[in-house]
């Protein structure tokens, strides 16, 4: 009787679909708007699955003094389709994730390290922030405002994890003066005088 039980499911289950499972990323093939296409399973191993990056700390001699290590579909193709990845923040004296956005996903972050200011707005303009020691977690809305600076005297450090693979970003003061937007219409669309916005420009390496 079990032999033909088995049978039958495998005619309404064909392996194909039983052995859906997972869709590693292909990462050298065509993206879709609901991800990378598939590695053949064949081709998939354990390393797929594995991610040691997050272990690393990041370089934060930059000018806002902070690192993000991602472990986004492009790092970690293992999380292909699955509406999860993760990240390593490492904040040091003084640093600062300015304000940006993750448009395709909510941001859960974890202090592992030091104490870390953290915070949103949202659309209605109200503010949420406090100060997060070690140990303690904050979440950001997807799509909303947010931001973090180290708060203490020693390099803060957290891990955070998003609801997408592939979550986006967009940092506020790098959309506005970074690239080649005229000067004229950023202090239209500012509010700032022009000595302030070609300052900016110089110091984020905009230029018009």
């Amino acid at each position: 009787m079990l032999p033909i039980l088995l049978s039958f499911l495998l005619l309404l289950f064909p392996s194909s679909l039983l052995a859906d499972d997972f869709c590693v990323a292909d990462l050298a093939g065509p993206t879709t708007p609901s991800g990378y296409t598939c590695k053949k399973p064949s081709s998939v191993t354990v390393k797929d699955f594995v991610f040691s990056g997050l272990g690393v700390p990041g370089n934060t001699s930059n000018i806002i003094k902070a690192a993000v290590t991602p472990a986004f579909v492009g790092q970690f193709p293992g999380v292909n389709g699955l509406g999860i990845s993760a990240a390593r923040l490492d904040l040091a004296v003084g640093g600062v994730v300015p304000l940006h956005t993750h448009p395709a996903a909510s941001e859960f972050l974890v202090v592992t390290q030091g104490c870390i200011l953290a915070g949103f707005i949202s659309t209605s303009n109200d503010v949420y922030y406090t100060t997060l020691k070690k140990g303690e977690s904050m979440l950001f809305p997807q799509g909303l405002l947010h931001f973090q600076v180290n708060a203490g005297g020693v390099t803060a450090v957290a891990v955070v994890s998003f609801s997408s693979p592939n979550p986006g970003l967009q940092i506020t003061a790098f959309a506005l003066f970074a690239n080649s937007l005229p000067s004229a219409l950023v202090e239209k669309v500012s509010f700032l005088d022009d000595a302030q916005v070609k300052k900016l420009k110089k110091v984020l390496g905009g230029s018009g």
